[in-house]
């Protein structure tokens, strides 16, 4: 399947709709983007390296999918922990083994608890919290076991940093970074209902329910969108 790229920013994402992004991940580095991702590349040259170098760049954030639609690009917005949640059900139907790192102790060993019981065949072979200054354990530990896959979540640009540097050790593994996925996963946080799902608005739900987050995404959503029409204006 041939790949094809818009630019959002000066950084590329990937047109794929939720089936064919599945079909083409197979190996190197998943980023699921949103606009705080990007805003940051903007500041951060060696970030932005990373987003342009990696093999799948998914529209994760409805600020992503708007900002497309605004420079012509009808991109539909794929949600990261939908697609790590699929990428795991396709892997185990396939007996493929998987990696889970990030989140708490107690949350990413209720996730694996979990996941162990929802999706049949699953092999997970390895899984870390997320609380570590040197990865070098990690990193043996993964070169060992070889999975298939490794879902990471670190938060931003942590996660997207250590998928960088295994995929240099493991290049037929697929990495995904995927945020906050494990602690729904491990139950520990709800996902918005389904409606604000389906109308892009689950980031509001999340913001009224965890206050703390408004700062994170206010102002650089607006701020984003800003800079997209002006992108769409005057081509900068």
């Amino acid at each position: 399947m041939e790949r094809h790229t818009v630019k959002l920013q000066n950084l590329p994402v990937d047109t794929f709709t939720f089936e064919e992004a599945l079909e083409y991940a197979q190996k190197g580095q998943v980023v699921t983007i949103n606009p705080e991702m990007i805003a940051y590349a903007s500041k951060h040259p060696e970030f932005a390296k990373i987003i342009n170098a990696s093999e799948l760049v998914i529209p994760d954030g409805i600020g992503v999918q708007i900002g497309l639609k605004i420079l012509g690009h009808n991109v539909r917005r794929i949600a990261g922990i939908e697609f790590g949640r699929k990428i795991l059900e396709k892997y185990s139907k396939e007996n493929k083994t998987a990696a889970l790192i990030g989140a708490k102790p107690e949350v990413i060993s209720k996730a694996v608890e979990n996941l162990n019981k929802e999706i049949e065949n699953i092999n997970i072979v390895y899984y870390h919290d997320g609380y570590f200054k040197d990865d070098s354990e990690i990193v043996d530990h993964l070169i060992t076991c070889q999975p298939a896959v490794v879902l990471t979540a670190l938060g931003s640009p942590k996660q997207e940093e250590l998928n960088y540097k295994l995929k240099e050790l493991l290049p037929n593994t697929l990495f995904i970074g995927v945020g906050g996925s494990f602690d729904v996963w491990a139950g520990a946080v709800k996902r918005a209902p389904e409606i604000y799902q389906k109308i892009g608005l689950e980031w509001l739900y999340r913001t009224v329910k965890e206050p703390k987050r408004f700062k994170r995404i206010f102002p650089t959503l607006p701020l984003f969108i800003l800079k997209v029409l002006k992108e769409r204006i005057i081509g900068v």
